[in-house]
């Protein structure tokens, strides 16, 4: 019952925030047609048509009552490397359709949490964690000195490491 009506609100707030957004368009003046910026939102650029979670414990509660497996990028905005990835996955069609099937955080701070640096503290790292809450160490990048970085020529590895993220959920859980 409790998930219903939690369920119920967070289409609520949906559906008023995209009929705000709606209005929002509407007012278009001659400041607006210069390209405006955009005020920051969860997606910090990394896709902001997908649902961020705000913090690691909402996501971690979300990843357990979903099902669905949580994709953590850290990431620092003044970090070339960052950006160049960030340019990328934002970009990439199949990328961020499948990211709709993940709870997804992004960081620009480093948590308390010594799981979410397994192999030390870089940016950007991503990782996944299923919905057991269990960090998949075992999906990782190409390199060896840091497992969980990927550089924008990594984007395909990183698009096949999501897909692996939702299959293990399929045939683990």
């Amino acid at each position: 019952a409790m998930e219903k009506s939690f369920m119920s609100m967070f289409l609520l707030l949906v559906v008023i925030s995209c009929a705000m957004a709606k209005d929002a368009g509407k007012k278009e003046t001659k400041e607006t047609t210069a390209k405006p910026k955009l005020p920051q939102t969860l997606s910090r650029g990394w896709g902001d048509q997908l649902i961020w979670t705000q913090t690691y414990e909402e996501a971690l509660f979300r990843a357990k009552h979903s099902n669905k497996p949580l994709m953590i990028i850290h990431h620092l905005e003044d970090c070339p490397h960052s950006q160049a990835l960030k340019k990328v996955f934002a970009e990439h069609k199949d990328i961020q359709k499948l990211a709709e099937n993940f709870i997804l955080l992004n960081l620009v701070y480093e948590t308390t949490d010594k799981n979410l640096a397994p192999d030390g503290q870089y940016v950007p790292r991503i990782l996944f964690i299923d919905p057991s809450l269990t960090v998949r160490a075992d999906i990782t990048g190409r390199y060896s000195n840091r497992l969980y970085a990927y550089e924008p020529s990594d984007i395909a590895l990183l698009y096949s490491n999501m897909q692996k993220a939702q299959k293990l959920l399929k045939t683990e859980l």
